[in-house]
């Protein structure tokens, strides 16, 4: 995939996540741009996966709604 097949964004997350995550993430090789797209795909593909996200309220809201 080239470059400009790519769009760069930028979102506001929970600092202790990122923290958690960064460490995980080191750990495994597992990173954010890997989860961000996954998730992505599983949103738009996934019924199930969607509606587990859409329906999870433990978090709270992090940026814009």
């Amino acid at each position: 995939m080239a470059n400009r097949d790519l769009k760069l964004t930028s979102v506001k997350i929970h600092s202790d996540l990122a923290e958690n995550f960064k460490i995980q993430s080191a750990l495994t090789g597992f990173s954010l741009q890997k989860m961000v797209n996954r998730s992505i795909h599983l949103f738009m593909n996934d019924s199930e996966f969607k509606a587990k996200l859409m329906s999870y309220s433990v978090l709270a809201t992090s940026g814009s709604l």
